[in-house]
């Protein structure tokens, strides 16, 4: 039996259906908004070369090496309220003039390039801030019902953005992509405002939302220093992005000698976006309730290893554009349908200040620096005669040490749980 007046369907309780169902849209808004622009961003990162991609990946970690202290100082002064829409629109900004350069092909080779490095970071921290937002306003058990639903609402977003790329690229060119990017980060702001009225009454930290967080522009760094917990989602994230970080750049590899033209190639890399929302958005309406309910958060978490070694694995044996998109678009929409949900409820046990902090540096510094570190040593393996393949055996033992932190991690939010006093959502076959 369900609980008493919520939807058995979803286990969502009436007061939370207003909540759930903007968190939905805000989720929508933000990744339709990135994957709208993300091929164009992949195709233009492939002008210069594919074997100047490391040197992008670099400029990308020491642009964002710059942008963390500035986050950092933004979040410290302002509150949520001021700085998460600010944010937002100035992406949204950038967009338009980006579009203009590109369409008017204005230093092409540069101006992609910089686009590429701009997008590359910007989209982690608007996705970083949703889910700290998210993080802030539901508890770890609302995480638990709630979170794979809302992630919905990206997986829809990861769909349609690519659609429309598809679509629009060869037809309006770069100018209307980033249009209509900036357009939905606009409603995303609409939906965050929203969603903070709903949850205002509910919000599971007592501090006011329209109050600055204080602290130093660097706290979220020192916040990660002095925590075990937080340590460990430091090395799940850099083992998540070297592995990512080698099959992107196998996939640029396979992609430059497969296609000629930027148009041709951002059609591809739409149509890989296309696989995996179509993927995600079937696993979250079969697969992703039921698993975590019957695995737990590790068990989840243990997916995103296992799904790196087949990803592997078919790259290695088949490197062809169609491997390629089956094999990324497997493991990618692993990721987001089980994985990430479960990651998020990672965070639901700490801190105000390390939700919006400590996880804005891991999910953008550390990101990007195990992506720059990865890069080289990609090239470094290349140049000394290790290819892919070798790369492809090493990730076995490798994956079986991630995997021991992924239960290691879930053993301690649940005891971060118990702690903080709250009710554990139950894993029984009676959550609906």
């Amino acid at each position: 039996m369900t609980p008493a007046g919520t939807l058995k369907w979803a286990n969502v309780l009436p007061s939370e259906r207003a909540a759930l169902l903007l968190g939905f849209a805000f989720h929508f808004c933000v990744l339709a908004s990135y994957y709208l622009v993300r091929p164009l961003r992949d195709a233009l990162g492939l002008e210069g070369g594919a074997d100047k991609l490391q040197w992008l990946f670099t400029a990308t970690f020491l642009v964002m090496l710059l942008m963390v202290p500035l986050f950092g100082a933004l979040v410290s002064r302002l509150p949520a309220t001021r700085f998460v829409p600010l944010i937002y629109r100035f992406v949204a900004l950038t967009m338009l003039v980006f579009g203009v350069l590109i369409a008017n092909k204005i230093a092409p080779v540069q101006v992609g390039q910089v686009f590429f490095v701009w997008i590359s970071i910007y989209n982690l921290f608007i996705v970083s801030i949703f889910w700290s937002v998210l993080v802030d306003r539901f508890s770890s058990e609302q995480g638990l019902r709630l979170f794979g639903f809302i992630a919905a609402g990206g997986t829809l977003g990861t769909f349609v953005g690519p659609l429309l790329a598809a679509t629009m690229a060869t037809k309006l060119g770069p100018i209307a992509l980033t249009l209509v990017a900036a357009v939905l980060l606009e409603l995303a702001v609409r939906c965050y405002r929203a969603l903070l009225s709903r949850t205002d009454a509910q919000s599971v930290d007592p501090t006011p939302g329209d109050r600055s967080m204080g602290g130093s522009m660097l706290a979220g760094i020192t916040l990660i220093a002095r925590s075990p917990y937080l340590l460990g989602l430091v090395l799940f994230m850099l083992l998540h992005t070297t592995a990512a970080t080698f099959l992107y750049f196998e996939q640029g590899r396979i992609v430059a000698g497969s296609y000629s033209d930027v148009a041709s190639r951002t059609q591809f890399f739409a149509v890989v976006d296309l696989i995996v929302s179509a993927l995600t958005l079937t696993f979250q309406l079969l697969l992703t309730g039921p698993l975590i309910r019957l695995v737990g958060v590790g068990g989840a978490l243990v997916a995103l290893p296992v799904a790196t070694i087949v990803a592997f694995t078919a790259m290695a044996l088949a490197p062809v554009p169609a491997t390629v998109a089956l094999a990324q678009g497997l493991r990618r929409a692993i990721e987001f349908s089980v994985v990430r949900p479960a990651r998020e409820v990672l965070w639901t046990v700490v801190s105000r200040e390390e939700k919006y902090k400590a996880k804005n540096v891991i999910e953008t510094l550390v990101y990007r620096g195990g992506d720059a570190i990865s890069g080289w040593l990609s090239v470094g393996l290349t140049a000394v005669g290790a290819g892919f393949g070798f790369v492809a055996i090493v990730i076995v033992p490798v994956a079986g040490l991630w995997s021991g932190l992924c239960f290691w991690l879930a053993r301690r939010q649940r005891q971060k749980a118990k702690d903080n006093g709250e009710l554990l959502v139950s894993l029984s076959s009676d959550v609906a």
